[in-house]
């Protein structure tokens, strides 16, 4: 499979740009799935239904089903957080799958950065942070885009990954 990531500091336009680049490029009849890191304790399932029940009674994973879609959750209790390498092997094969966060791994990146928030770039630290999408002009001895140029951003990340 092949990976490309969408880094930046807290309300630098990440998520978004996630969700217009899964449109472009599954518009383009590429299959694409997401891996999203989130820093803090998160929770899909709500107190009080089955599933919930269960994991609260101890089981290590719960696979929830419907006939529209599945979920499996998966109870880390003391266990080490999984590296993103481990994440993609559960992942069913596409034909790409765009990480959000996980600016410290390997993996290429662009990275979504805005003035307005007044952190400095990542990119110059970071050589595997191939291109900048910015909502202002910047000079960097690497690809910069509109932050809202999801056609560019696309082009320049299949061209990247050779899709």
């Amino acid at each position: 499979m092949n990976i490309y990531g969408v880094v930046g500091w807290k309300n630098a336009g990440k998520t978004g740009l996630m969700e217009r680049l899964v449109t472009e490029i599954t518009g383009r009849g590429i299959t694409v799935s997401t891996v999203k890191h989130a820093h803090h304790s998160f929770d899909v399932d709500h107190a009080g239904k089955d599933s919930h029940r269960h994991r609260v009674a101890g089981a290590r994973e719960v696979l929830l089903a419907s006939r529209n879609r599945f979920a499996l959750m998966h109870e880390l209790r003391d266990e080490v957080e999984p590296t993103l390498q481990d994440l993609l092997t559960r992942l069913s094969p596409v034909d790409l799958v765009l990480i959000e966060g996980y600016k410290r791994d390997a993996h290429p990146k662009v990275e979504a950065h805005r003035a307005e928030t007044g952190n400095p770039l990542i990119a110059p630290e970071d050589p595997t942070i191939r291109a900048v999408a910015s909502d202002t002009a910047l000079t960097l001895d690497r690809p910069v885009f509109d932050l809202n140029d999801t056609v560019s951003i696309a082009d320049f990340i299949l061209g990247e990954v050779g899709l």
